[in-house]
């Protein structure tokens, strides 16, 4: 009988004259991908900052980089002709209307269950009603939230073209000292600003849920060619900014530390508010249950209709390829849940 030491010798040299002696195959190069954020870098994106730094896409076999959004980038156009692997776009609203513009993006999975945005106007202002919008002079931003505010105007039998509505700043400064009448603001940002700034009990609020209507935000996109030819990537995308999201909750001190990293001059008190806000945002709805980045397939079929019948639309659209919700189930659902 053969001792083991002889035994190795036996088979290596067997496996030298047959040159079949195989070494470890040098590891597959990862594939480079971008992520296009909708804004500057903040605590609104702590969970994909935090999977980078962690390396949890390159874990992943993803060499990802992440561009920062800005007032003049629409991710949506920038992921659709390739410029971009993923984006956080607008929102479902904002995927309506490049779907209904023939961009050929696909929705790969919701962050904000629920819309994260409001109108804010004064309580001793003239702004009493939506009716009372008409002749004032209303700011929003036209990526995404214009559409909604379209929408809710048409609810009211507003035409866009009865008020004033303008590009909105970066600051809310001209919403505080009075030359803006109604301004647009998260719940984790401008609104943060605004209260700082103003007596909390002297400002009224519209929100989209009182008029019977949710529209999920910060929606992830792909091009329908990246969808259709590597959806390996688009899993394993999800994979790794799961992970970062989940330890971003767990940890939010080093979350905030991981976002001032990239942004030293944020305010960390109005970060580690953001980032409270928006786990709140991220696992309100049908996410308290299946996880983050769920696809809600009736919130965005009503906000759909919505929008359809009020004419922000022009047509109908195929959701089942605009939102394509296979991608965020391939993953086990513990892996989904906060």
């Amino acid at each position: 009988m053969l001792s083991r030491r002889h035994a190795f010798s036996v088979l290596s040299a067997i496996a030298l004259a047959t040159g079949s002696l195989v070494t470890a195959a040098p590891a597959a190069e990862p594939q480079k991908a971008s992520l296009r954020l909708k804004w500057l870098p903040q605590a609104q994106f702590a969970g994909f900052y935090v999977a980078a730094a962690k390396g949890y896409y390159k874990a992943e076999g993803i060499d990802l980089t992440i561009n920062p959004g800005g007032p003049n980038l629409l991710t949506e156009n920038l992921v659709a002709t390739g410029a971009d692997t993923f984006g956080l776009s607008g929102g479902t609203d904002s995927v309506f209307a490049a779907r209904d513009k023939g961009l050929p993006i696909v929705c790969i999975g919701v962050s904000h269950q629920i819309t994260p945005f409001i109108f804010v106007t004064r309580k001793d202002g003239p702004v009493k009603t939506i009716q009372d919008f008409k002749g004032k002079t209303v700011t929003t931003w036209f990526t995404g939230a214009n559409h909604v505010l379209n929408g809710m105007l048409a609810k009211e039998g507003i035409k866009p073209d009865e008020l004033k509505i303008q590009p909105q700043q970066v600051s809310v400064t001209p919403f505080v000292d009075g030359s803006v009448d109604v301004v647009t603001a998260t719940y984790y940002n401008e609104f943060y600003t605004i209260q700082s700034r103003m007596p909390k009990d002297s400002l009224k609020t519209f929100v989209a849920e009182d008029y019977g209507i949710t529209f999920p935000r910060d929606t992830l996109i792909v091009a329908e060619t990246t969808a259709k030819e590597k959806p390996e990537l688009v899993k394993a995308f999800l994979r790794a900014s799961l992970r970062g999201w989940k330890d971003a909750f767990s940890d939010p001190k080093g979350a905030v530390d991981t976002v001032m990293a990239a942004a030293p001059t944020l305010d960390r008190a109005q970060q580690e508010f953001m980032l409270t806000e928006v786990k709140r945002l991220m696992t309100s709805g049908a996410a308290a249950k299946n996880g983050l980045f769920w696809i809600d397939a009736d919130a965005v079929k009503t906000a759909h209709d919505f929008f359809l019948k009020y004419g922000v639309i022009s047509k109908p659209l195929d959701l089942a390829a605009a939102y394509d919700a296979s991608f965020i189930q391939s993953v086990p659902a513990a892996d989904r849940l906060p």
